[in-house]
């Protein structure tokens, strides 16, 4: 598979995962937001984008964010995070270090600045561990603003963070307070 029909693929296999499972039947989310691999790869057939498990196994491991990730017994299949459909991804709470990255296209600042960050019609609001990788989420939608998040004064003072398997921090909201603005 060349990378753009990777690229092709993995978007349809988010938009499945993440957001419309009823696109290839699938009413609800299995219980940490997993589906059966062989209803996925049915499902893609279905929708004619046929994809073998070695190709699926490919992307997975090939995965330059650590999209998805399989069960244990490599039956099952899941988005690490994103989900606008309610899951349970059944994580953990984890103390965060010290600060957290959140990168954000420039025209959502004065939104933030005044409401703090949401997580809109996402699962939770997603948060990096460092400011390359929250500056190139940022920029995926215009020109990015880095904010830097005090994780561990929200920790101390109840917030609850958990971590998705590929190191993408996750939070129901932060509100402004806990926000350093450039």
């Amino acid at each position: 598979m060349d990378n753009r029909q990777s690229v092709r693929i993995g978007k349809l296999i988010s938009l499945i995962l993440r957001h419309e499972p009823q696109k290839i039947g699938i009413a609800a989310l299995e219980p940490g937001g997993y589906v059966p691999v062989c209803t996925l790869l049915e499902g893609l057939a279905r929708l004619g984008s046929p994809l073998s498990r070695e190709e699926l196994d490919e992307l997975v491991r090939d995965s330059d964010k650590g999209r998805y990730s399989f069960d244990t017994s490599g039956t099952r299949i899941r988005a690490n995070q994103g989900h606008s459909v309610p899951v349970d991804l059944g994580l953990d709470p984890k103390m965060p270090p010290a600060i957290l990255y959140h990168g954000t296209p420039e025209r959502f600042l004065e939104q933030i600045r005044r409401d703090g960050l949401q997580k809109m019609a996402r699962h939770a609001v997603h948060l990096s561990p460092d400011e390359a990788t929250a500056t190139m989420v940022g920029q995926r939608r215009g020109r990015p603003v880095l904010l830097r998040i005090d994780a561990r004064r929200m920790h101390e003072e109840g917030f609850l963070f958990t971590r998705s398997e590929n190191g993408v921090w996750l939070i129901d909201a932060i509100p402004r307070q806990y926000i350093q603005f450039p």
